[in-house]
């Protein structure tokens, strides 16, 4: 049996970012979530947002543990499948990846544990503040990675010195091309996914019947959050197709299907690529809208694949698709969120069944957006990871296919065992919800309080 090591080597860091991603997507929006939740607590003093928090932040710990694992696992890939990636960039992606480090990893690791255990250990006020800055801490990540990312899309700021990339200009080389724009849809997309979880689990108490305070505050909260964030995204989105327009052609030509250079290009929305006869199969497409969409003019001109060697293309089939559905999910992210406009106006929001079994449906919707447009991203990339100087099988460390088989079965299995019984146990404390009962007096939870707080009842009245 031939085992490629490059074809192999790809399909195990495709694995390992691709379930390593899909816990940071979660966790950013989460701590975001848990400094409003107490934030509110402590303005209001309703313990249902007390409860929300001390429910949601074990959810938090479980999926924060899990991605910091994951991650681990993947650093150690560019040392053992790809050093001359190391040894060509290393000078510049070690640097952004140490600041992450230092930044983010170490702000995080600081505050977490008062964030985690701290309720009656602490002052409210520093409590408060631990879960800002774990808040902060996984923003300020999420803008390293990206900024790293983005540098492989979009180098700039170096000097090749003896075929080894050198730093020429840091500020260059943080906020390159493409980083502002993948910055403000990542971050975006990761609140969203974290959004139609809280929604979907709310929506699924209310079906219920169970925790109705508490489910009907974060059903509440999660569709106006969409209301909001979804066309912003979908802006964002287009931002970003401009920007591949102009650094990225050959990826905006398999995404587009676009074969041929053409003012008025077509925008497809159904197609089979078929890139051995160079052409789209059974393709439903929508007359001179790609122009205007891409270059707001009917007549704009669209580069086509066939503009480029065969070898220097993305493989088209997957990022065309893989687009199509970000795309589909992130309209129908909106139509949820406006529908939930409507139904808070009728006074309906909370007992309109089918829009809680659509809550519900939409649940993983965000982790599936943000795996295909990560997809998108990377295997448009295509052929070079380091875009247009650096072909991928360049970069490949000197091993056989067999060894990098064996990891990746290693890979498979231990993440089938460990990650599966952490998702089990998430899904267990979803299901079981919110605590009942607890302190009815906030200056109990805290310590030394600076002012007494006392809370009459429990009602919590959410309009709508």
């Amino acid at each position: 049996m031939n085992l490629d090591p490059l074809i192999l080597s790809r399909f195990q860091f495709a694995f390992v970012v691709s379930f390593h991603i899909l816990f940071p997507a979660f966790t950013i929006g989460l701590a975001s979530w848990l400094a409003m939740l107490e934030g509110l607590f402590l303005a209001t003093g309703r313990h249902a947002y007390r409860r929300l928090y001390e429910f949601w932040v074990k959810i938090f710990a479980v999926s924060f543990g899990m991605g910091v694992v994951s991650g681990i696992v993947m650093s150690f890939q560019f040392g053992t499948n790809w050093s001359e990636l190391s040894r060509t960039a290393g000078n510049i992606l070690g640097p952004l990846l140490s600041y992450e480090v230092v930044t983010a990893f170490f702000l995080e690791a600081t505050f977490l544990g008062i964030m985690l255990f701290g309720w009656n250990k602490v002052s409210r006020g520093f409590h408060f503040f631990s879960t800002l800055m774990v808040a902060i801490g996984t923003l300020l990540s999420t803008f390293w990675i990206i900024s790293a990312n983005s540098w492989l899309h979009t180098p700039a700021g170096y000097v090749i010195e003896n075929g080894v990339f050198m730093p020429d200009d840091w500020w260059a080389i943080i906020f390159n091309p493409s980083f502002p724009n993948r910055l403000a849809h990542m971050v975006l997309a990761a609140y969203l996914t974290t959004c139609f979880v809280i929604g979907g689990v709310g929506a699924y108490y209310l079906w219920r019947g169970r925790r109705t305070k508490e489910a009907r505050i974060m059903f509440s909260m999660a569709v106006g959050f969409a209301t909001v964030v979804a066309p912003l995204q979908i802006l964002a989105g287009d931002f970003q197709g401009l920007n591949v327009l102009e650094h990225q052609p050959t990826k905006l030509a398999a995404i587009e299907g676009n074969w041929e250079t053409r003012g008025r290009a077509p925008l497809v929305l159904f197609a089979i690529p078929d890139e051995e006869a160079q052409m789209n199969r059974y393709e439903i497409a929508i007359p001179a809208l790609s122009s205007m969409i891409l270059t707001h003019e009917w007549e704009g001109e669209v580069p086509g694949l066939k503009d480029f060697p065969r070898d220097e293309r993305p493989p088209v089939w997957p990022v065309f698709w893989s687009f199509r559905i970000m795309v589909a999910i992130g309209f129908a992210m909106l139509f949820v969120g406006f529908t939930g406009l409507v139904l808070r106006w009728r006074k309906r929001l909370y007992d309109t069944r089918w829009f809680q079994w659509v809550s519900m449906a939409m649940t993983p919707s965000g982790f599936i957006a943000v795996l295909c447009g990560w997809f998108t991203a990377e295997i448009g990339r295509q052929p070079y990871v380091v875009y247009g100087l650096l072909r991928t099988e360049d970069a490949l460390s000197p091993i056989t296919g067999l060894d990098v088989a064996v990891s990746l079965t290693l890979f498979l299995a231990v993440y089938a065992f460990v990650f599966g019984a952490g998702t089990y146990y998430l899904l267990k404390l979803i299901n079981k919800g919110p605590e009942s009962g607890g302190p009815e007096d906030v200056d109990t939870i805290y310590k030394k309080p600076k002012r007494p707080l006392s809370v009459p009842d429990e009602r919590v009245e959410v309009s709508g």
